[in-house]
């Protein structure tokens, strides 16, 4: 056996896992537009953002920040900002949920600062060295226009590419989707411990921002009202279109 092959690390996947019980979370959460005036307690909540914190996301940069907004003040003018949608206003808490570029540096040197073994890898040195400019832009959009010419070049010799962010647009696009994914992760572990949620894209985006305070590259994607649902909390049956017009297999 090489040494290569000594250092090599393995985890075996858990096979205890109760799916008839995760069918039953996926299909029970429901977005909820109306709450009971119960709490949710902190420790629960907790527990859910952690689990929010474990979605995957491109090269454990995590993008994201998940503002949980409990000042009496604040969260009056974050439901406002909400349009003053129900599921806002009875919402026990209410969760900005913020897609970040502004760290994509600190991020990498973390990964190596903070790497779970004792000795970092040079490939994991080297990586966390040159992945930033994948999803950096520039000032001026200086390093996003010459990765386009560069990459449209290298195309020209039939070589494979990675997506990277050519503007701040694509750069915004890569932090939502990643935070997007941990979003879900939240609601599915909120209905799990029995309480609820309801995902708003319906609010003022940059009045949100200017309450929290963000930056130009801080981009609230999602408000997530969660609490216990009330009786009349959700307002009609789920129902979805024929699975023929979404899944391709080719």
């Amino acid at each position: 056996m090489s040494n290569t092959e000594k250092k090599r690390y393995y985890e075996a996947a858990p096979q205890d896992i109760d799916v008839d019980n995760f069918r039953k979370v996926v299909e029970s959460r429901r977005s909820v537009r109306k709450f009971t005036d119960k709490p949710i307690p902190e420790d629960v909540l907790n527990a859910c953002l952690d689990l929010a914190l474990l979605a995957p996301n491109s090269s454990n940069l995590q993008p994201w920040t998940f503002y949980v907004v409990q000042d009496a003040a604040k969260k009056k003018k974050i439901v406002k900002a909400c349009l003053g949608q129900l599921a806002a206003k009875t919402a026990s808490e209410l969760i900005v949920c913020v897609a970040r570029t502004d760290r994509i540096d600190e991020m990498a040197k973390r990964n190596i600062n903070e790497f779970p073994l004792p000795e970092v890898p040079a490939m994991v040195k080297k990586y966390y060295t040159f992945i930033p400019y994948n999803y950096k832009t520039g000032y001026f959009n200086s390093l996003g226009n010459f990765k386009k010419v560069a990459f449209k070049l290298v195309r020209t010799l039939d070589k494979q590419l990675p997506v990277t962010a050519f503007s701040t647009d694509d750069a915004k696009l890569w932090a939502t989707k990643t935070t997007a994914l941990a979003c879900e992760n939240l609601v599915l572990a909120l209905r799990a411990y029995g309480f609820d949620s309801c995902m708003m894209e319906g609010f003022d985006e940059p009045l949100v921002a200017k309450i929290l305070k963000l930056n130009h590259q801080q981009y609230p994607i999602m408000v997530i009202g969660a609490g216990e649902r009330a009786e009349d909390g959700v307002f009609f049956p789920q129902y979805r279109f024929d699975r023929s017009l979404f899944i391709q297999k080719v």
